[in-house]
């Protein structure tokens, strides 16, 4: 393989996409990424200028290989390998406000068990 090209699961693994190689693995093999808009295998070569969509959670990028790393980097760095498009960064910030929205509004249960004071008001309620 020479330097214009790298395995797909390990430019997702160096590009923080994903933790570990074998998850990349897994979300590949799980349909999750689409290399040039078809299902892909994980030792499939990529070079700069492929477009890849990443499916991760209920997220998407859209995205173009700009960079191949030798090896990963800090995810600092990592953010110069690919470049996506406004599309897919404006609708994943939507996404992203949404379920934080979501998750304000939904109603929390109680941690533990209660204190003195919940327990005279649960009695007092209950009418023991």
């Amino acid at each position: 393989m020479n330097t214009q090209e790298m395995r797909l699961d390990k430019w997702l693994w160096a590009a923080r996409f994903f933790k570990t190689r074998q998850l990349a693995i897994e979300a590949i093999n799980g349909g999750k990424v689409h290399l040039n808009g078809q299902r892909t295998k994980p030792g499939k070569t990529i070079t700069i200028g492929s477009r890849l969509i990443i499916h991760k959670e209920s997220l998407e990028w859209q995205i173009e290989v700009r960079e191949l790393p030798r090896q990963r980097r800090p995810a600092s760095e990592a953010l110069h390998f690919y470049r996506e498009s406004d599309t897919s960064r404006l609708k994943r910030q939507q996404q992203i406000e949404e379920q934080r929205l979501l998750r304000a509004a939904a109603p929390r249960p109680a941690q533990g068990k209660p204190s003195k004071r919940d327990r005279r008001m649960i009695h007092s309620f209950t009418g023991k």
